[in-house]
């Protein structure tokens, strides 16, 4: 379960870190999609002329609440850290958090649901952990 848990992190991380790159790549998300989304973040979320302008805050957002949690999750399954299953239960539940939030605001859509589940996954995984590794 620990290599699952591993692998799960990481490649929660590496999505992460792939759309916030995505997003600081091209802020107007016109060339991967995401223009019409960002008027409905501007319609949903508070500050919409600071923080919503592009997508260069969404995607320090997105890099500080998912990216770096679960790298910091991964390196601490990596070391064995006695905690490290704890920081896999957190993740999970801000990651789901954080798709909430994104139903929210754009209702459910596919890549979404599929990192929702991911969360729950990861969930179920360290609790299935902490209740073995007593």
């Amino acid at each position: 379960m620990r290599t699952f848990l591993k692998i799960l992190t990481l490649f929660i991380a590496v999505g992460a870190v792939g759309g916030a790159v995505m997003m600081w790549m091209d802020p107007t998300g016109v060339s991967w999609g995401g223009e019409p989304m960002l008027d409905l973040l501007r319609a949903k979320m508070p500050w919409p002329e600071v923080l919503f302008k592009d997508f260069i805050p969404s995607g320090f957002a997105l890099l500080a609440v998912n990216g770096l949690p679960q790298i910091f999750a991964a390196l601490m399954l990596f070391k064995n850290h006695r905690w490290a299953y704890w920081a896999c239960l957190a993740c999970g539940i801000i990651l789901m958090l954080w798709i909430v939030l994104e139903w929210w605001i754009w209702g459910f859509v596919a890549l979404s649901n599929i990192y929702f589940m991911l969360g729950l996954v990861e969930v179920i995984g360290a609790v299935f952990c902490i209740r073995r590794f007593r």
